[in-house]
């Protein structure tokens, strides 16, 4: 696998809109599959709704070439606490240590020290399992939806990330 690189994504430019645009309708598919719910709204969003949200983004990009396998959005609340509003990685680069590597590189260099929170379907075994890992605590689940169930996760300055 080539090596794979940190870096800001700027919205603004139509080609990495794009490819974070496609590489998140795939990514929610498959999450839909997993949860048993296909309305999840970044997977109904289009280009212009998903450019209109105020987030930061970060993209995991492969050396010799430069394509987009994953990216990481999030926002500042106003309290310090850092909310990830999504990490996905696309399926053709799944179970590389992708997602990983992103959310790594976020807690360690952009928001180090901070709460952060995260949620997922609590379905979505694979998600469930990397925020563990990373030494999340799993606070209650909750139900914005008929038919859906959400897992939400946070780290605390005093737990960090695990492994890093």
């Amino acid at each position: 696998m080539p090596s794979t690189r940190i870096r800001r994504l700027d919205l603004t430019d139509d080609a990495t809109a794009t490819a974070v645009h496609r590489i998140g309708r795939a990514a929610y598919a498959v999450e839909a599959e997993l949860i048993g719910f296909d309305g999840i709204p970044a997977l109904g969003e289009s280009l212009a709704q998903m450019r209109a949200q105020e987030l930061d983004w970060i993209g995991a990009v492969c050396d010799g070439g430069g394509e987009l396998a994953g990216f990481l959005a999030w926002e500042e609340e106003p309290g310090g606490d850092v909310s990830i509003d999504r990490v996905c990685v696309s399926p053709a680069r799944f179970r590389r240590g992708i997602a990983s590597l992103l959310l790594r590189h976020a807690l360690t260099d952009l928001f180090p020290g901070r709460p952060v929170k995260v949620t997922t379907g609590a379905a979505n075994t694979p998600a469930v399992s990397l925020y563990e890992h990373l030494g999340f605590t799993r606070g209650p689940d909750f139900s914005p939806a008929p038919g859906l169930v959400m897992a939400s996760f946070r780290l605390t300055p005093q737990s960090g990330p695990a492994g890093v």
